[in-house]
């Protein structure tokens, strides 16, 4: 999953900084060791399999590859030759040949997806890593102390007992590993309200205190937000990046347990190749129908479908932008993001970040990982349809500009085909909308046109029109199998392996069964929202930067229309046009057409939170987190329940700052040698 954060300005600013560093400690004795690691200087990674640890090689990658490819090109053709079978059948029309255009690009996108699930569940259902394909073990959690390591919440304008009570439970379950002398805290805030910021200030200095003498937590608010979420991470790497190797990144709505951040940073000293390692952040604590939908699809698929995605993309994995480890020094000497040439939507800044870091760390020659394994790792997700679509806008817009750098040079082919899979995550909507309506005008054409029998002048039979039932059918039930068949494959795996954590066999197929119901209703109309945010992008419309809501909250039933109206008028007129001409093809799209015109009614009552509670209470759609909570996500809990206390007239702590700097220089890499992109990020003084 992308995220919106990005970058603009060349320079850091030194002078955004609201607390006086003069005054104020330097970092404790405890990181000045790790100065004296080479790893830390930027060096370049040390190349040849040679160096890599056995445990982390990865056989016989080439051909996973080889025959991953394989499988996706021969189903994408014969998906293309029945779809054009179909459409000769009374002769191919420009129309016609549109709409297997865009059968071809919508099968093929969705071919990957399901070869990556059958992957996925070959792994985890031999219980394989899919890295290694050995036997699958937790992640090693020897650490040395001595590497440091900095634990870092990028923050913006967010509910402040919220993002404390979280860090909070995060730092408390490093504690309780023994482990927490490797690591820093850093709250990095880029809040541009006053007391928004002021409250930031007082509930870190009132944590750092609860949280003494076990770990080290520091405060650094910038007044200009040069880059937003990759300048304000920028910004850190260049001033204090130097005293460690690594840094944990996670989000103001993430949440971690102690031990799958000492695995992470265990991971990074065992493989000096590594650059980043990504895990699979778990939805949790939704409310409302719709994010307990959310949240139970994505428990019990993600981590197979990433399991699969890890077994062909191996050192070539992708960042998601948070919960995820990164070697500072790669970052600093290979992550420095130009400006895309044009303005925005499509130029200016890139969104998506995460996207293009990656990349560029593989790039460098370094590895970029995906971790598949359930972890305690988390985070929070919109709780309507509405503040879904609203999040899914921005990273639209990231997502497209992606597509400008699908020739960049020297980047992996696995790194551009990221590029374009992302785009079509959402482009794949406007083309299923077209194709559809090209379906339709041709199915209402030939109902309306009478046929030709006879087309010869002395012709002696006539030319019945060839119907091709048998083959649209089977089109059909192939495409449908596709959709469903790595869902059936997540619920086996589940039912084998894992069906106590989510609350018993029985509950856990009824749960799964009401998902794919679910996600067929809601399918339609998240294709109208996806395809309206293509024409907005390509029409030029930019998004702002905002807070993303994740409280679940009732949609008013006047809302819900005035979002989804348009949509249920064009619902009604479609199904109507299509059932007076075209009665068969009309039933074919009534799925799409019921989506569109029940939109209002879904918008609303997917986004209750007594529906949501109704059947949490009777065990349905429950999640692991929710059946046996971790001790981390109950301690969040209870810090919101009763916030500890923050004193509003304590004295200012100059030690929430660092001054012990030690300034790097992040250079701006060039992503395309006929745009003419350099130079070097410095650091103001």
């Amino acid at each position: 999953m992308p995220y919106e954060d990005n970058r603009r300005d060349s320079t850091m600013s030194a002078a955004s900084d609201t607390a006086t560093m003069s005054d104020k400690p330097e970092l404790g004795d405890k990181a000045s060791s790790a100065l004296d690691e080479p790893l830390l200087r930027g060096g370049a990674a040390p190349q040849g399999p040679d160096k890599t640890p056995p445990a982390l090689r990865m056989p016989l990658l080439g051909l996973r590859r080889l025959i991953f490819f394989t499988l996706v090109v021969l189903t994408s053709l014969q998906g293309a030759y029945m779809m054009f079978d179909i459409l000769r059948a009374n002769g191919l029309t420009v129309l016609e040949l549109s709409i297997e255009v865009l059968f071809v690009v919508m099968f093929a996108w969705l071919t990957v997806s399901f070869w990556t699930g059958i992957a996925g569940f070959l792994v985890v259902a031999f219980k394989r890593d899919p890295l290694t394909l050995r036997r699958a073990q937790p992640l090693d959690e020897t650490l040395d102390p001595e590497r440091r390591v900095a634990l870092v919440m990028p923050v913006y304008n967010e509910e402040t007992e919220r993002v404390i009570a979280g860090l909070e439970a995060t730092c408390l379950s490093l504690i309780d590993t023994g482990k927490a002398a490797a690591f820093d805290i850093y709250l990095l805030s880029d809040t541009t309200d006053a007391e928004v910021a002021a409250n930031e200030r007082l509930a870190a200095q009132a944590l750092r205190k609860r949280l003494a003498p076990d770990l080290d937590v520091y405060y650094r608010r910038r007044e200009r937000n040069i880059g937003r979420k990759v300048g304000n991470l920028a910004d850190f790497c260049c001033r204090w990046g130097q005293h460690y190797e690594s840094m944990i990144v996670v989000d103001a709505d993430s949440v971690m347990g102690g031990r799958a951040l000492v695995r992470l940073a265990a991971s990074m000293q065992a493989n000096p190749r590594l650059a980043l390692l990504q895990t699979v952040p778990l939805p949790t604590r939704s409310s409302t129908l719709f994010g307990r939908f959310l949240q139970f699809a994505a428990t019990l698929y993600s981590p197979m479908l990433a399991a699969g995605q890890s077994v062909w993309q191996g050192d070539t994995a992708n960042y998601w932008g948070h919960n995820a480890i990164i070697r500072i020094s790669a970052f600093v000497e290979h992550c420095g993001l130009p400006e895309l040439p044009g303005e925005a939507p499509l130029g200016g800044e890139i969104l998506s970040h995460d996207f293009v870091e990656a990349a560029m760390l593989r790039r460098a020659g370094w590895e970029v990982r995906l971790h598949a394994g359930v972890e305690e790792s988390y985070e929070e997700l919109p709780g309507n349809m509405l503040d879904y679509a609203k999040r899914d806008r921005r990273w639209c817009q990231g997502n497209m500009q992606h597509l400008r750098l699908l020739f960049a040079s020297g980047l992996h082919p696995i790194n551009r085909l990221h590029f374009l899979l992302g785009a079509l995550a959402y482009i794949a909507s406007l083309l299923w909308l077209v194709m559809l309506a090209l379906s339709t005008v041709d199915a209402v054409a030939r109902a309306v046109v009478k046929v030709q029998f006879f087309d010869a002048g002395y012709q002696l039979f006539p030319e019945w029109p060839e119907s091709k039932v048998a083959m649209i059918a089977s089109l059909l039930v192939i495409t449908v199998i596709m959709l469903i068949f790595p869902k059936l494959l997540g619920l086996l795996v589940a039912l084998f392996q894992r069906r106590r954590e989510f609350g018993g066999g029985f509950k856990l197929t009824f749960s799964a069964l009401l998902e794919i119901v679910f996600s067929i209703l809601i399918a339609p109309l998240m294709m109208a929202f996806h395809a309206w945010f293509v024409i907005s992008v390509l029409m030029g419309r930019t998004v702002s930067w905002s807070t993303g809501s994740r409280a679940g909250r009732l949609i008013a039933w006047r809302v819900a229309w005035r979002r989804t109206g348009a949509m249920t008028v064009l619902g009604l007129a479609w199904g109507g046009v299509s059932y007076y001409y075209a009665p068969l093809f009309f039933w074919w799209l009534t799925p799409v057409l019921l989506g569109m015109v029940a939109a209002a009614p879904l918008v609303r009552f997917t986004s209750s939170l007594k529906a949501g509670e109704w059947l949490r209470r009777r065990g349905l759609l429950c999640i692991p987190a929710e059946v046996r909570p971790a001790v981390v996500l109950d301690r969040l809990a209870l810090l919101e329940q009763t916030p500890p206390a923050i004193d509003a007239q304590a004295q200012d702590d100059h030690s929430l700052l660092p001054t012990r700097e030690s300034p790097l220089v992040m250079p701006i890499q060039p992503l395309d040698a006929r745009w003419g992109l350099g130079g070097a990020r410095p650091v103001e003084s």
